[in-house]
């Protein structure tokens, strides 16, 4: 399929379990969203689009496109249609990701382009077997995708809508989808990248 595919990171939210923007929260020497863009920069995406809420990216890599959503605190939803309508018109595909899910590998995310070059129009990662983060949409499905999401959910009402649509994409040998929310879950994901 013709067509660049854009990285879109969410990186939109207050973290205000873990006392500071989650896109700024430290993490071995990174900010969460620095390794977001990292993950999606090394997995094959270009442009990587940013959406930011909360908290602003200081000095953003060069070719990363910058996006604020004045409506981050209404969840999740917001941000996924303000980061679609900035990928660029010459996108097949966006690959979205979330800031707060830092072990996420970059094979994921080939992965997720792989299935699209072979003619998926949504993949997901899973797993085992279980759908997670990354997620690929094809652009002739983001009008549907804003339309269905709001508040925290983001593509998911989409994806139980079209599960005929959906390919799943088994990446549990790439990297692990745990969220930090917490400082207990920021404690737990410092501990696993120290081993």
């Amino acid at each position: 399929m013709p067509g660049n595919v854009a990285g879109l990171l969410l990186a939109a939210g207050s973290g205000s379990r873990l006392g500071q923007p989650k896109a700024l929260v430290m993490l071995a020497g990174q900010t969460l969203a620095a390794r977001g863009i990292a993950l999606l920069r090394a997995g094959g995406t270009d442009p990587v689009v940013v959406v930011t809420g909360a908290a602003q990216l200081a000095d953003p890599p060069d070719g990363v496109v910058c996006v604020h959503n004045p409506d981050w605190p209404s969840g999740m939803g917001s941000s996924l249609a303000a980061g679609l309508a900035a990928v660029p018109p010459g996108c097949a595909a966006a690959v979205v990701a979330l800031a707060d899910q830092p072990l996420v590998g970059p094979e994921s995310v080939r992965r997720l382009i792989a299935a699209h070059e072979a003619g998926a129009a949504v993949a997901v990662a899973c797993y085992d077997g279980q759908p997670r983060n990354p997620v690929l949409i094809s652009r002739e499905h983001f009008g549907e995708v804003v339309a269905l999401a709001a508040g925290d959910v983001g593509a998911r009402p989409f994806l139980r809508a079209h599960p005929d649509l959906v390919t799943s994409v088994e990446c549990a040998d790439t990297g692990r989808p745990d969220d930090i929310d917490s400082l207990a879950d920021l404690a737990r994901v410092q501990e696993l990248l120290a081993r």
